[in-house]
């Protein structure tokens, strides 16, 4: 990886766009030490240890909504509007139809998403300020109409200035913005989670034995994750050799990777981001029958949300798998270019073929997050104690990382690439 990036940097198109992309990291760690101006931030951190499902907003914003900082909801109003606008793509034609209108379409319907985004930005404001009531503000009882418009406005703007920081680094620099913002926040808090487990160490002597077996887990996970992230299944394709004027053509043997974990870590955060959504909303009216159930069966203990967070998991992985894969498309780009996959006809059988392949792995790789996701949870509900290091923020930093290289990598590659000319 440090390969990589010395490299990357003596190419001076990327050497600007890495720059660019650590001026806005930069800029979005600033935001995320200046508090929210008129707010009891040592209330808003206690009651977010307190409730699990604030808890889980906390991890996906880096500890921006404990310390309460203008970037307190982060990106998740952004992504929730994309979950969404990608699931009204499907239900609404107008929608779908703009999704097939090629560039224009997609522009068209990133503007929609924003404007979600902000709404949903807004809603969730109200909702936490009320939720949280006069022990969250600074004056207590005593403050007035002023101080709940300004904490409103610095956590709305706040929104939509995250979400502007992550379109501005995908569009402009190195990586997915959005899952680097989640990376730079995860990243920021090992540290603290180091401080805790050394002081509990210091605290209780005789834990000091479980600090090998971390150890050991960390990096067997780290060396798993990476091993099914750069696994993929290759479907051998022969072009057929054909006559243009005096020339031959094709009759060439390549091959289509299919990655076994080819969404990423999309579909665990979208997984979080639902599956958090009614707790956070019922744990603002702690006495209502609802939020006793919640609490009661959707708790990171309970086998009811470990299973309802795998199947949730499991439908993202393949969601997204549907999306950014059209086995009939490809079947056709095949077809005109006069490839075929050996031993298959082309047409639908060959749609068929790839589509079998395409379930097969997805079902390997929406599994292995599942399993990744749950560890943290099953280990609470067997022994009764916290992993120092959740198995999602490894996941979660682990891709990001691989991904944001092998975009370099990609990047370089046409970069060095002389073309026929040469």
């Amino acid at each position: 990886m440090l390969e990589t990036f010395r490299n990357a940097w003596k190419v001076e198109d990327l050497r600007k766009r890495i720059i660019y992309t650590l001026v806005m990291l930069l800029i979005y760690r600033i935001g995320s030490v200046i508090p929210t101006p008129g707010v009891n931030v040592d209330y808003i951190a206690q009651q977010v240890s307190n409730i699990s499902m604030l808890g889980m907003l906390d991890f996906i914003n880096g500890q921006n909504f404990s310390n309460f900082t203008i970037f307190a909801m982060g990106i998740s109003p952004y992504i929730t509007s994309s979950i969404i606008m990608q699931l009204l793509t499907i239900a609404i034609p107008s929608l779908e139809r703009l999704q097939k209108e090629g560039e224009e379409g997609r522009k068209k319907i990133a503007e929609i998403t924003r404007v979600v985004t902000i709404a949903l930005g807004c809603i969730m404001a109200i909702g936490i300020i009320l939720g949280f009531g006069t022990g969250a503000m600074a004056r207590g009882a005593d403050a007035n109409f002023l101080d709940y418009a300004l904490v409103f406005l610095t956590l709305a703007a706040g929104t939509a200035l995250t979400m502007w920081i992550g379109e501005r680094i995908t569009q402009n620099g190195v990586g997915n913005g959005i899952s680097l913002l989640i990376f730079v926040g995860i990243i920021a808090s090992f540290p603290g989670q180091v401080y805790t487990g050394i002081q509990s160490v210091i605290l209780n002597p005789m834990s000091a034995w479980a600090i090998p077996l971390v150890i050991i887990g960390v990096v067997a996970l780290v060396v798993g994750i990476v091993f099914v992230d750069s696994g993929q299944r290759r479907v051998p394709v022969q072009y057929a050799k054909r006559m243009v004027g005096r020339r031959m053509y094709g009759g060439q043997s390549t091959h289509i990777p299919m990655k076994v974990n080819s969404t990423g870590v999309m579909p665990l955060i979208f997984a979080i981001s639902i599956i958090q959504f009614p707790g956070l909303i019922a744990q603002f009216w702690p006495t209502s029958g609802f939020a006793l159930w919640y609490g009661r069966w959707f708790s990171p203990a309970s086998w009811v949300y470990m299973v309802v967070y795998a199947l949730l998991i499991l439908f993202f992985t393949y969601f997204y798998t549907s999306i950014s894969f059209n086995p009939v498309e490809m079947s056709k780009n095949l077809q005109q270019n006069g490839g075929f996959i050996p031993g298959i006809r082309p047409g639908k059988p060959t749609s068929d073929y790839l589509a079998r392949i395409s379930n097969r792995i997805t079902l390997f790789g929406a599994i292995f997050l599942a399993l990744i996701a749950t560890i943290p949870s099953a280990i609470l509900a067997l022994t009764g104690n916290n992993t120092p290091f959740t198995a999602t923020g490894i996941l979660i930093v682990v891709s990001v990382a691989m991904e944001t290289t092998q975009q370099l990598e990609a990047q370089m590659m046409m970069r060095h690439y002389k073309g026929f000319m040469k």
